[in-house]
């Protein structure tokens, strides 16, 4: 009689809806796919809609992400037309949207696993309801996790008021060897519209923190190298499998469809020759800022790849992108939304004009590409910390007393930045240390596999 093949193990994986958060979970999943699991990848309906409509652009209707991923959608609780780039809001609807949904699904599909993006830590409420076990996965870096576990103490000690407004203007270091962030710049502080989000925000990572102690594993998205001081202020021993860098074409977990142009145009661009200008999935430019960035790229004097979401700059039409694009010629080249693991790693790209959101400083380091650091909200104040002061692998662009990044200001430092020797010869020694970190025997690899071997286990 032939044996009967052991049952995969189901995994569901729940990230928050925003395109920074679903992408490196996308990733997670495809390697738990090949290592045998089968995934249950939980979006929210309107961005599946995105996906699928990205897909349709690219003329892969109907192609999956990786055999054994499978797409469930939920919806997010709020109205067609409101505004997902307030983050606070969107998360505060989706408990009541999801959580009933989410405990059917567990139980219909017998799924073993909730690997839960921390920002969907309320999640971890159906380990009691249905006896699913919990790992946490740290969509930002390990410094941000110990920083929000410090916000009682903070309030405690009247450096910042129960809403994040600062009442004391310090500079915060819990370790000597990860940066001092100023309040001011503190994640929470440019996050929501009003003291009420705020305050929520601030409330809901207070009430997080027990939950982190009771979830049966932590899992980041950074290596141990450039993060070794934060994660062991973790409250458990985390498994530290980064840089989750794709190694294929990763459509499925995209909101835009990838304009592929940009790596024939960047194909036929001189060695280390090109600006490389991208700044996320939320951040927004108004008229005079998007003016000023767009004259920089032009005053720079090399070729540039700049990325202009389609709601990235208020105010702004296609009709002054066409202008634009006529009048740099083939010296620029401007698209919605590049593959931009592939545009890092191609040879022509001499530095990354970034947000330093946390994704986007994951693939430069893993690439070996020098930062111009330009934050725009969250974490990215203290990812542009670690990038100029810490791994000194790129430098800070400042604003004027208006809040105005200048033309000058960019073609100043992008010429600084790709003067300093030592900023590349950094920046090529991270790469090292990443690329190292992800191979068979590597800290992140080994780590992933203990990953694997947690949730096989009954």
């Amino acid at each position: 009689m032939a044996a009967t093949a052991p049952q995969q193990v189901r995994v569901m994986v729940l990230p928050f809806p925003a395109q920074g958060h679903v992408m490196p979970l996308m990733e997670l999943s495809r390697r738990l796919v090949d290592h045998g699991f089968e995934v249950d990848f939980v979006n929210t309906d309107y961005n599946q809609a995105r996906v699928l409509a990205s897909l349709a652009a690219r003329g892969e209707a109907g192609a999956a992400a990786h055999a054994g991923i499978n797409f469930i959608s939920l919806p997010d609780g709020m109205g067609p037309d409101a505004d997902r780039n307030d983050v606070v809001s969107l998360g505060q609807g989706l408990p009541a949207a999801m959580l009933g949904r989410l405990e059917e699904l567990i139980r219909a599909r017998n799924t073993r696993w909730l690997v839960a993006d921390v920002s969907m830590m309320w999640a971890r409420d159906l380990a009691a309801t249905t006896g699913v076990r919990v790992a946490v996965f740290l969509t930002y870096s390990a410094a941000i996790f110990t920083l929000r576990a410090h916000i009682p103490k903070l309030v405690e000690d009247g450096i910042i008021d129960e809403s994040g407004d600062v009442q004391r203007n310090e500079r915060i270091q819990l370790s000597p060897k990860m940066p001092a962030v100023a309040v001011s710049e503190l994640p929470w502080t440019h996050v929501g519209k009003n003291p009420e989000s705020r305050r929520a925000l601030l409330q809901s990572a207070i009430k997080d923190k027990q939950a982190y102690a009771l979830a049966d594993a932590i899992v980041c998205n950074t290596f141990r190298e450039i993060e070794s001081e934060a994660l062991a202020l973790l409250p458990k021993e985390p498994l530290v499998i980064g840089p989750l860098v794709a190694s294929k074409s990763t459509s499925a977990s995209h909101f835009w469809p990838e304009d592929l142009t940009s790596i024939s145009w960047l194909d036929g661009q001189e060695p280390s020759s090109v600006v490389y200008a991208a700044f996320g999935s939320i951040a927004v430019f108004d008229t005079k800022r998007l003016q000023e960035l767009a004259d920089g790229l032009v005053l720079i004097g090399r070729p540039f790849l700049w990325v202009v979401r389609p709601n990235f700059a208020n105010g702004v039409d296609e009709g002054w992108l066409d202008e634009f694009r006529c009048r740099v010629g083939g010296m620029g080249l401007v698209v919605s939304w590049a593959p931009q693991q592939r545009v890092l790693s191609h040879p022509s790209v001499a530095c990354f004009i970034s947000h330093c959101g946390w994704n986007s400083t994951m693939e430069g380091v893993r690439h070996g590409v020098p930062f111009l650091c330009w934050p725009y909200f969250a974490d990215q104040f203290l990812n542009q910390s670690y990038i100029c002061d810490i791994w000194g692998t790129g430098l800070r662009i400042c604003a004027d007393e208006q809040g105005i990044v200048t033309k000058e200001e960019i073609k100043d430092k992008v010429a600084q930045l790709l003067g300093d020797e030592g900023i590349k010869a950094r920046a090529l020694s991270l790469k090292s240390r990443a690329c190292a970190s992800v191979v068979d025997g590597g800290s992140s690899h080994q780590d992933l596999l203990k990953f694997v071997n947690l949730l096989r286990k009954q």
